[in-house]
């Protein structure tokens, strides 16, 4: 007998009465989830082709495009209670969610450690400042280990956290935004009509067009996983309508969100416009000294901070825990998230991060196609949640994989592999109709889903039935072993 890998206790379905992320928790915690240094590289990049009334205009269309997907997905987390990892068994088996889900951890960790990089060159400022002491790595792993800490600490530290830095982001990034214009006029550069390279006709619309895609791309790792995060949202119950079960997610992703991504690509273009490099630290100590400067360098910590528990350690800790089963529990994944993100050497990355956006966005397009699928047209929000933790239940599929989930990805990430400038459309499509057609007319009738052959709301959905679900962590699965010959059993 040993306890069953599938139902690690941070796994378990988050009930009703521990949702404890409010609309405006939510949205506080996207107001430091968007302050990125690849937020200010896509501004940086767009006012190189592009004026920025236009930059500005493909930023709303791609953020609210975006923030339209994770909406559809965040469902999973706030109608169940359920994480990434664990509803990727449906699509791709109770074994084979580890490659899917090991792939966008290792990118969240990845991300934790280019945002943590960028919050310690800013730490290092302050400190060189007030202190005169000056060395970004030991800003780095000091910084690293304070996000870590608030990490395992749980979500509502991580909230709570959110609701203290947002209003102080804000109100510095308006100061910031000042003090570059300034900056920029000095320079001679007028903000809102220089362009370093204008460009007319087709290549002007394949500029916008990169600027919209950039901006999904740059939150599709996050409209993949938003369930870890959106199953903690205080949503009521018994309630059937779609919009107003979201409506806490919703304010979050299509006002909170693109509003911010919006005003800080601005600060990015303008950053770019005043000292030709987007990024902000930069073109602050070329513009501000002394105290002015460190707050303004404040603003950066806090945002890398907020951004980083919520956007990247969290869905990485998750990931990892669901990968190591019950004896790996939620801060060993935090843990292992921290490791990753230092030993790629983030300080490396920055020079490569909108190919990385463009590429890794259409990667995990074909995995949010294929959730959007699986939950929406196959399953039509009806899950048979229970099965998802049983090793011999209806996701065990052959030898734990779901053939017709992994087909789809591999066609829809190589297909927006050729089309990175519109990698997320593209692998959203392609991943969400091939999956469709093979899971419907091939791999379902091989291994049939209850929740689709009886489609029954009060036996299949969550709390828009009143339903929390209640996994019985304390069960276990029994291990055969065979006896050998010349053992006596007597």
């Amino acid at each position: 007998m040993k306890k069953s890998h599938l139902k690690s206790p941070d796994l378990l379905p988050i009930h009703h009465k521990d949702r404890t992320i409010t609309k405006l928790g939510y949205s506080f915690m996207w107001v430091g989830m968007v302050v990125v240094l690849a937020t200010f590289a896509i501004g940086g990049a767009g006012v190189k082709s592009l004026s920025l009334p236009w930059v500005i205009l493909a930023t709303v269309i791609g953020s609210l495009a975006i923030g339209f997907f994770i909406s559809l997905i965040s469902d999973i987390g706030i109608e169940h209670g359920l994480s990434f990892p664990v509803y990727m068994r449906a699509p791709f088996g109770i074994i084979g969610t580890h490659i899917p889900s090991i792939t966008r951890g290792i990118t969240a960790s990845m991300w934790f450690g280019v945002n943590t990089y960028f919050g310690s060159t800013a730490m290092n400022g302050i400190l060189n400042i007030l202190f005169g002491f000056d060395n970004w790595f030991v800003c780095f792993l000091i910084f690293a280990a304070v996000q870590l800490i608030n990490t395992a600490l749980g979500i509502k530290s991580i909230e709570r956290f959110a609701d203290l830095a947002a209003p102080i982001i804000l109100i510095i990034s308006l100061w910031m935004y000042v003090s570059l214009s300034d900056q920029a006029t000095a320079a001679g550069r007028e903000v809102w009509s220089w362009v370093e390279s204008p460009v007319t006709g087709g290549a002007a619309f394949s500029a916008f067009l990169v600027v919209i895609f950039s901006n999904m791309g740059f939150w599709a790792t996050l409209s993949a996983d938003i369930p870890t995060i959106s199953r903690f949202i205080k949503a009521p119950k018994n309630e059937k309508n779609w919009f107003k079960r979201n409506r806490a997610s919703l304010i979050g992703n299509l006002v909170a969100m693109p509003l911010t991504q919006t005003f800080m690509i601005v600060i990015g273009a303008v950053s770019y416009i005043a000292v030709l490099n987007a990024d902000p630290v930069v073109a602050l100590q070329k513009a501000a000294s002394g105290f002015i400067l460190a707050i303004l360098l404040l603003m950066i910590v806090l945002a890398q901070w907020s951004t980083n528990t919520a956007a990247n350690v969290v869905p990485a800790a998750t990931i990892f825990s669901n990968v190591g089963g019950p004896k790996f529990p939620f801060w060993a994944g935090v843990i292992t998230a921290g490791i990753v993100g230092t030993i790629v050497q983030p300080w490396q990355l920055f020079d490569v991060i909108i190919q990385v956006l463009l590429f890794v966005g259409g990667i995990l397009a074909a995995i949010v196609g294929i959730l959007f699928a699986d939950y929406y047209l196959l399953r039509k929000r009806r899950v048979n949640v229970t099965e998802l933790y049983e090793n011999h239940g209806q996701f065990k599929y052959m030898g734990g994989v779901n053939l017709a989930g992994f087909i789809a990805w591999i066609i829809g990430a190589v297909a927006s592999y050729f089309v990175p400038n519109y990698g997320f459309l593209v692998g959203f499509i392609i991943g969400a109709g091939v999956y469709y057609v093979l899971a419907k007319y091939w791999w379902f009738q091989k291994y049939p889903q209850a929740e689709i052959v009886d489609p029954s709301d009060e036996k299949y959905l969550g709390i828009s039935v009143g339903r929390d679900w209640v996994i019985e962590e304390n069960t276990y699965e029994t291990v055969m072993e065979e006896i050998p010959n010349n053992v006596d059993l007597y």
